[in-house]
Protein backbone atom coordinates (compact mmCIF):
# COMPACT_ATOMS: atom_id res chain seq x y z
CA UNK A 1 0.00 0.00 0.00
CA UNK A 2 1.22 3.54 -0.75
CA UNK A 3 2.29 5.57 2.26
CA UNK A 4 1.88 9.33 2.80
CA UNK A 5 4.83 11.37 1.56
CA UNK A 6 5.79 14.96 2.16
CA UNK A 7 7.94 17.17 -0.10
CA UNK A 8 9.32 20.23 1.69
CA UNK A 9 11.52 22.91 0.12
CA UNK A 10 14.08 25.02 1.93
CA UNK A 11 11.77 28.05 1.80
CA UNK A 12 9.04 26.13 3.66
CA UNK A 13 6.79 25.30 0.69
CA UNK A 14 5.23 21.86 1.21
CA UNK A 15 3.56 19.44 -1.18
CA UNK A 16 1.82 16.21 -0.24
CA UNK A 17 1.57 12.94 -2.12
CA UNK A 18 1.98 9.23 -1.61
CA UNK A 19 5.06 7.05 -2.00
CA UNK A 20 4.37 4.33 -4.56
CA UNK A 21 7.89 2.92 -4.21
CA UNK A 22 10.42 3.26 -1.42
CA UNK A 23 10.39 4.84 2.01
CA UNK A 24 12.51 7.00 4.27
CA UNK A 25 13.91 10.49 3.79
CA UNK A 26 16.09 11.78 0.95
CA UNK A 27 17.26 15.27 0.04
CA UNK A 28 18.76 17.17 -2.86
CA UNK A 29 18.22 20.04 -5.24
CA UNK A 30 14.68 19.87 -6.63
CA UNK A 31 14.33 20.45 -10.39
CA UNK A 32 11.75 19.80 -13.11
CA UNK A 33 11.92 18.21 -16.56
CA UNK A 34 9.30 19.04 -19.19
CA UNK A 35 9.88 16.07 -21.54
CA UNK A 36 6.78 13.99 -22.30
CA UNK A 37 8.79 10.76 -22.63
CA UNK A 38 12.11 9.35 -21.47
CA UNK A 39 11.40 9.10 -17.75
CA UNK A 40 13.76 6.10 -17.44
CA UNK A 41 16.57 7.79 -19.36
CA UNK A 42 16.16 10.85 -17.15
CA UNK A 43 16.34 8.86 -13.92
CA UNK A 44 19.54 7.08 -15.02
CA UNK A 45 21.29 10.16 -16.42
CA UNK A 46 24.33 10.82 -14.18
CA UNK A 47 23.78 14.55 -14.68
CA UNK A 48 20.90 14.25 -12.16
CA UNK A 49 23.23 13.17 -9.36
CA UNK A 50 22.26 14.97 -6.17
CA UNK A 51 18.84 16.03 -7.45
CA UNK A 52 15.15 15.29 -6.96
CA UNK A 53 13.39 15.20 -10.33
CA UNK A 54 9.85 16.48 -10.87
CA UNK A 55 8.22 15.28 -14.11
CA UNK A 56 5.86 17.92 -15.46
CA UNK A 57 4.05 15.57 -17.87
CA UNK A 58 1.16 14.35 -15.70
CA UNK A 59 1.28 10.62 -16.56
CA UNK A 60 4.50 8.87 -15.65
CA UNK A 61 5.25 5.20 -16.38
CA UNK A 62 2.67 4.67 -19.12
CA UNK A 63 4.92 2.63 -21.46
CA UNK A 64 6.84 0.57 -18.92
CA UNK A 65 10.59 0.17 -18.65
CA UNK A 66 13.45 -1.85 -20.09
CA UNK A 67 17.18 -2.16 -19.25
CA UNK A 68 18.05 -1.14 -22.82
CA UNK A 69 16.89 2.40 -22.01
CA UNK A 70 19.20 2.88 -19.03
CA UNK A 71 21.74 5.65 -19.56
CA UNK A 72 24.04 4.28 -16.86
CA UNK A 73 24.30 1.33 -14.53
CA UNK A 74 22.09 2.83 -11.80
CA UNK A 75 19.52 5.50 -11.02
CA UNK A 76 21.05 8.87 -10.13
CA UNK A 77 17.93 10.85 -9.25
CA UNK A 78 17.56 10.71 -5.46
CA UNK A 79 13.78 10.71 -5.78
CA UNK A 80 11.20 11.28 -8.48
CA UNK A 81 7.93 13.18 -8.18
CA UNK A 82 4.94 12.89 -10.52
CA UNK A 83 1.28 13.81 -10.74
CA UNK A 84 0.30 10.22 -11.50
CA UNK A 85 2.58 7.18 -11.46
CA UNK A 86 1.24 4.12 -13.26
CA UNK A 87 2.52 0.57 -13.51
CA UNK A 88 1.87 -0.40 -17.12
CA UNK A 89 4.13 -2.58 -19.27
CA UNK A 90 2.08 -2.80 -22.43
CA UNK A 91 4.72 -1.51 -24.82
CA UNK A 92 6.35 -4.27 -26.86
CA UNK A 93 9.80 -2.88 -26.04
CA UNK A 94 9.21 -2.97 -22.29
CA UNK A 95 10.22 -5.99 -20.24
CA UNK A 96 9.06 -4.62 -16.90
CA UNK A 97 6.84 -1.95 -15.38
CA UNK A 98 8.05 1.46 -14.24
CA UNK A 99 7.23 0.93 -10.57
CA UNK A 100 8.96 -2.44 -10.56
CA UNK A 101 12.00 -0.80 -12.20
CA UNK A 102 12.01 1.97 -9.58
CA UNK A 103 11.80 -0.59 -6.80
CA UNK A 104 14.69 -2.59 -8.24
CA UNK A 105 16.78 0.61 -8.38
CA UNK A 106 15.82 1.74 -4.87
CA UNK A 107 14.33 5.07 -5.97
CA UNK A 108 11.81 6.85 -3.74
CA UNK A 109 8.91 7.60 -6.10
CA UNK A 110 6.09 9.93 -5.04
CA UNK A 111 2.76 10.20 -6.87
CA UNK A 112 -0.28 12.42 -6.38
CA UNK A 113 1.68 15.67 -6.09
CA UNK A 114 0.36 18.88 -7.62
CA UNK A 115 3.32 19.08 -9.99
CA UNK A 116 1.94 22.14 -11.77
CA UNK A 117 2.00 24.12 -8.53
CA UNK A 118 5.42 22.70 -7.63
CA UNK A 119 6.87 23.59 -11.03
CA UNK A 120 5.47 27.11 -10.90
CA UNK A 121 7.03 27.52 -7.46
CA UNK A 122 10.46 26.37 -8.72
CA UNK A 123 10.19 28.72 -11.72
CA UNK A 124 9.43 31.59 -9.37
CA UNK A 125 11.89 30.83 -6.55
CA UNK A 126 14.56 28.82 -8.37
CA UNK A 127 15.89 25.28 -8.01
CA UNK A 128 15.86 24.99 -4.22
CA UNK A 129 17.11 22.34 -1.84
CA UNK A 130 14.36 19.98 -0.76
CA UNK A 131 13.60 16.86 1.28
CA UNK A 132 11.16 14.07 0.46
CA UNK A 133 10.05 11.95 3.39
CA UNK A 134 7.67 9.16 4.32
CA UNK A 135 8.70 8.97 7.97
CA UNK A 136 8.74 12.61 9.14
CA UNK A 137 5.36 14.43 8.94
CA UNK A 138 6.68 17.70 10.36
CA UNK A 139 7.10 20.48 7.77
CA UNK A 140 9.34 22.56 10.00
CA UNK A 141 11.67 19.66 10.69
CA UNK A 142 11.98 18.79 7.01
CA UNK A 143 12.55 22.42 6.06
CA UNK A 144 15.42 22.58 8.53
CA UNK A 145 16.91 19.40 7.05
CA UNK A 146 16.62 20.86 3.55
CA UNK A 147 18.42 24.04 4.63
CA UNK A 148 21.34 21.98 5.91
CA UNK A 149 21.92 20.26 2.56
CA UNK A 150 24.89 21.46 0.48
CA UNK A 151 24.09 23.88 -2.33
CA UNK A 152 24.74 22.75 -5.89
CA UNK A 153 26.98 25.74 -6.57
CA UNK A 154 30.54 24.76 -5.66
CA UNK A 155 29.96 20.99 -5.81
CA UNK A 156 32.26 18.73 -7.82
CA UNK A 157 29.92 15.83 -8.59
CA UNK A 158 31.85 14.64 -11.65
CA UNK A 159 34.25 12.91 -9.28
CA UNK A 160 31.26 11.14 -7.67
CA UNK A 161 29.78 9.67 -10.85
CA UNK A 162 32.91 9.02 -12.95
CA UNK A 163 34.23 5.53 -13.56
CA UNK A 164 37.09 4.20 -11.45
CA UNK A 165 39.14 2.74 -14.31
CA UNK A 166 39.62 3.07 -18.05
CA UNK A 167 37.21 1.06 -20.20
CA UNK A 168 36.30 0.46 -23.82
CA UNK A 169 33.10 1.52 -25.60
CA UNK A 170 31.12 -0.59 -28.08
CA UNK A 171 32.70 -1.63 -31.41
CA UNK A 172 32.87 1.07 -34.05
CA UNK A 173 30.58 0.90 -37.05
CA UNK A 174 31.98 1.07 -40.56
CA UNK A 175 33.00 4.73 -41.02
CA UNK A 176 30.66 6.47 -43.42
CA UNK A 177 33.47 8.20 -45.29
CA UNK A 178 35.30 4.97 -46.02
CA UNK A 179 38.27 5.85 -43.81
CA UNK A 180 39.62 3.80 -40.94
CA UNK A 181 37.86 3.85 -37.54
CA UNK A 182 38.82 6.82 -35.42
CA UNK A 183 40.01 6.50 -31.84
CA UNK A 184 38.17 8.80 -29.41
CA UNK A 185 39.19 9.15 -25.78
CA UNK A 186 36.13 10.17 -23.77
CA UNK A 187 36.58 11.92 -20.42
CA UNK A 188 33.85 10.53 -18.18
CA UNK A 189 32.30 13.31 -16.10
CA UNK A 190 29.02 11.35 -16.06
CA UNK A 191 28.82 10.08 -19.62
CA UNK A 192 25.55 8.69 -21.00
CA UNK A 193 25.53 5.34 -22.77
CA UNK A 194 23.64 6.74 -25.75
CA UNK A 195 26.47 9.21 -26.42
CA UNK A 196 29.00 6.40 -26.61
CA UNK A 197 26.60 4.54 -28.88
CA UNK A 198 26.39 7.45 -31.31
CA UNK A 199 30.16 7.82 -31.35
CA UNK A 200 30.38 4.15 -32.29
CA UNK A 201 27.70 4.60 -34.95
CA UNK A 202 29.78 7.45 -36.41
CA UNK A 203 32.71 5.07 -36.84
CA UNK A 204 34.61 5.81 -33.63
CA UNK A 205 36.37 3.37 -31.33
CA UNK A 206 35.99 4.82 -27.84
CA UNK A 207 38.24 4.56 -24.80
CA UNK A 208 36.50 5.97 -21.72
CA UNK A 209 38.74 7.35 -18.97
CA UNK A 210 38.08 8.71 -15.45
CA UNK A 211 37.39 12.41 -15.01
CA UNK A 212 40.73 13.17 -13.36
CA UNK A 213 42.87 11.57 -16.09
CA UNK A 214 45.80 13.85 -16.92
CA UNK A 215 46.31 15.29 -20.39
CA UNK A 216 49.65 13.54 -20.73
CA UNK A 217 48.04 10.16 -20.04
CA UNK A 218 45.26 10.90 -22.53
CA UNK A 219 47.76 11.72 -25.29
CA UNK A 220 49.65 8.50 -24.57
CA UNK A 221 46.51 6.68 -25.74
CA UNK A 222 47.07 8.23 -29.21
CA UNK A 223 43.57 9.64 -29.69
CA UNK A 224 42.28 11.00 -32.96
CA UNK A 225 40.08 13.21 -30.81
CA UNK A 226 38.91 13.74 -27.22
CA UNK A 227 35.29 13.89 -26.12
CA UNK A 228 34.30 15.91 -23.03
CA UNK A 229 31.16 14.36 -21.59
CA UNK A 230 28.09 15.62 -19.80
CA UNK A 231 27.93 15.43 -16.03
CA UNK A 232 26.49 16.90 -12.82
CA UNK A 233 27.51 19.70 -10.51
CA UNK A 234 29.24 23.06 -10.81
CA UNK A 235 31.75 23.27 -13.69
CA UNK A 236 33.78 25.87 -11.82
CA UNK A 237 34.43 23.26 -9.11
CA UNK A 238 36.05 20.85 -11.58
CA UNK A 239 39.31 22.78 -11.87
CA UNK A 240 41.42 19.72 -12.56
CA UNK A 241 39.40 19.03 -15.71
CA UNK A 242 39.72 22.63 -16.89
CA UNK A 243 43.51 22.33 -16.66
CA UNK A 244 43.38 19.08 -18.62
CA UNK A 245 41.33 20.70 -21.37
CA UNK A 246 43.72 23.66 -21.53
CA UNK A 247 46.64 21.30 -22.05
CA UNK A 248 44.79 19.40 -24.78
CA UNK A 249 43.72 22.46 -26.78
CA UNK A 250 45.36 22.48 -30.19
CA UNK A 251 46.95 19.07 -29.69
CA UNK A 252 43.86 17.02 -30.59
CA UNK A 253 40.28 17.82 -31.66
CA UNK A 254 37.86 18.37 -28.79
CA UNK A 255 34.06 17.96 -28.69
CA UNK A 256 32.14 18.79 -25.53
CA UNK A 257 28.52 18.28 -24.50
CA UNK A 258 26.80 19.94 -21.51
CA UNK A 259 29.33 19.92 -18.64
CA UNK A 260 32.02 19.25 -21.25
CA UNK A 261 30.89 22.41 -23.06
CA UNK A 262 31.18 24.42 -19.85
CA UNK A 263 34.65 23.03 -19.12
CA UNK A 264 35.84 23.94 -22.62
CA UNK A 265 34.48 27.45 -22.13
CA UNK A 266 36.36 27.81 -18.84
CA UNK A 267 39.52 26.54 -20.52
CA UNK A 268 39.09 29.26 -23.16
CA UNK A 269 38.85 32.01 -20.55
CA UNK A 270 35.07 32.32 -20.34
CA UNK A 271 33.03 32.06 -17.13
CA UNK A 272 30.03 30.06 -15.95
CA UNK A 273 27.11 30.84 -13.66
CA UNK A 274 24.12 29.07 -12.10
CA UNK A 275 20.78 29.43 -13.83
CA UNK A 276 17.71 30.21 -11.75
CA UNK A 277 15.96 26.92 -12.46
CA UNK A 278 17.95 25.40 -15.32
CA UNK A 279 16.96 23.99 -18.70
CA UNK A 280 15.58 20.45 -18.60
CA UNK A 281 13.35 19.15 -21.33
CA UNK A 282 13.14 18.07 -24.96
CA UNK A 283 11.80 21.14 -26.76
CA UNK A 284 14.32 23.97 -26.38
CA UNK A 285 14.88 26.03 -29.58
CA UNK A 286 18.52 26.78 -30.34
CA UNK A 287 19.84 28.94 -33.20
CA UNK A 288 23.08 28.08 -34.97
CA UNK A 289 24.63 31.50 -35.57
CA UNK A 290 26.93 30.14 -38.27
CA UNK A 291 24.11 28.83 -40.49
CA UNK A 292 20.96 30.51 -39.21
CA UNK A 293 19.33 27.10 -38.69
CA UNK A 294 17.09 26.55 -35.69
CA UNK A 295 17.08 23.16 -33.98
CA UNK A 296 14.75 21.81 -31.31
CA UNK A 297 17.01 20.32 -28.67
CA UNK A 298 17.09 18.17 -25.55
CA UNK A 299 18.61 19.87 -22.52
CA UNK A 300 19.58 19.11 -18.94
CA UNK A 301 21.74 21.65 -17.15
CA UNK A 302 21.63 23.99 -14.18
CA UNK A 303 24.70 26.07 -15.09
CA UNK A 304 25.48 28.05 -18.23
CA UNK A 305 28.35 29.79 -19.98
CA UNK A 306 28.47 33.56 -19.72
CA UNK A 307 29.38 35.51 -22.84
CA UNK A 308 31.66 38.20 -21.46
CA UNK A 309 32.57 39.44 -24.94
CA UNK A 310 35.62 38.78 -27.15
CA UNK A 311 37.96 40.77 -24.91
CA UNK A 312 37.29 38.43 -21.98
CA UNK A 313 37.91 35.11 -23.73
CA UNK A 314 40.59 33.38 -25.74
CA UNK A 315 40.90 35.13 -29.08
CA UNK A 316 40.17 31.91 -30.95
CA UNK A 317 36.81 31.32 -29.25
CA UNK A 318 33.45 32.39 -30.57
CA UNK A 319 29.84 31.83 -29.57
CA UNK A 320 28.16 29.66 -32.22
CA UNK A 321 24.72 28.83 -30.75
CA UNK A 322 22.18 30.67 -28.59
CA UNK A 323 18.99 29.61 -26.81
CA UNK A 324 16.01 31.38 -28.37
CA UNK A 325 14.03 31.25 -25.12
CA UNK A 326 16.43 33.27 -22.99
CA UNK A 327 19.49 34.10 -25.12
CA UNK A 328 21.90 31.93 -23.14
CA UNK A 329 25.03 30.54 -24.78
CA UNK A 330 24.38 27.10 -26.30
CA UNK A 331 27.55 26.50 -28.30
CA UNK A 332 31.12 27.71 -28.74
CA UNK A 333 33.99 26.93 -31.08
CA UNK A 334 37.70 27.60 -31.43
CA UNK A 335 38.19 26.53 -35.04
CA UNK A 336 41.94 27.09 -35.19
CA UNK A 337 42.31 24.82 -32.16
CA UNK A 338 39.93 22.14 -33.47
CA UNK A 339 37.55 22.50 -30.53
CA UNK A 340 33.78 22.94 -30.34
CA UNK A 341 30.99 22.23 -27.89
CA UNK A 342 27.27 22.54 -27.29
CA UNK A 343 25.30 23.01 -24.11
CA UNK A 344 22.44 20.79 -25.26
CA UNK A 345 22.30 17.02 -25.87
CA UNK A 346 22.57 15.98 -29.53
CA UNK A 347 22.22 12.30 -28.55
CA UNK A 348 18.60 13.25 -27.72
CA UNK A 349 17.84 10.60 -25.15
CA UNK A 350 15.09 11.55 -24.70
CA UNK A 351 14.36 14.23 -27.25
CA UNK A 352 14.31 15.26 -30.92
CA UNK A 353 17.05 14.22 -33.34
CA UNK A 354 17.73 17.60 -34.95
CA UNK A 355 21.33 17.71 -33.68
CA UNK A 356 22.64 14.21 -34.40
CA UNK A 357 24.76 15.71 -37.18
CA UNK A 358 27.19 17.00 -34.54
CA UNK A 359 28.73 13.55 -34.19
CA UNK A 360 29.50 13.68 -37.89
CA UNK A 361 30.98 17.14 -37.40
CA UNK A 362 33.32 15.73 -34.77
CA UNK A 363 34.45 13.03 -37.21
CA UNK A 364 35.07 15.70 -39.84
CA UNK A 365 37.15 17.74 -37.38
CA UNK A 366 39.26 14.69 -36.56
CA UNK A 367 39.82 14.04 -40.28
CA UNK A 368 40.72 17.72 -40.81
CA UNK A 369 43.19 17.66 -37.95
CA UNK A 370 44.82 14.46 -39.22
CA UNK A 371 45.27 16.01 -42.65
CA UNK A 372 46.74 19.28 -41.34
CA UNK A 373 48.85 18.35 -38.33
CA UNK A 374 52.63 18.08 -38.65
CA UNK A 375 54.08 14.56 -38.84
CA UNK A 376 55.93 14.84 -35.52
CA UNK A 377 54.05 13.40 -32.51
CA UNK A 378 52.79 15.83 -29.91
CA UNK A 379 52.45 15.29 -26.18
CA UNK A 380 50.41 17.23 -23.67
CA UNK A 381 51.90 18.44 -20.44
Amino acid sequence: MPSPALVVLEDGAAFRGEAMVGSGTVGGEIVFNTAMTGYQEIATDPSYCGQIVTYTFPLNGDYGADPARDESDRAHARAIIARELVNYAFNRDSSTSWLDWLGAHDVLAVSGVDTRALTRHIRSRGALRAVVSTDDPDVGSLRHRAQRLPRMAGLDLASVVTRAATGEGPPAAEPGDGGPPLHVVALDFGIKRSIVGYLAAAGCRTTIVPAATAARDIMKLAPDGVFLSNGPGDPAAVGYAVKTVQRLLGKTPLFGICLGHQLLALALGMTTYKLKFGHRGANHPVKDLTTGAIEITAQNHGFAVRDDGPSQRDGSAQVTHVNLNDGTVEGIAAADRYAFSVQYHPESSPGPHDSLHLFGRFVAEMRRFAAQRPPAATEAG
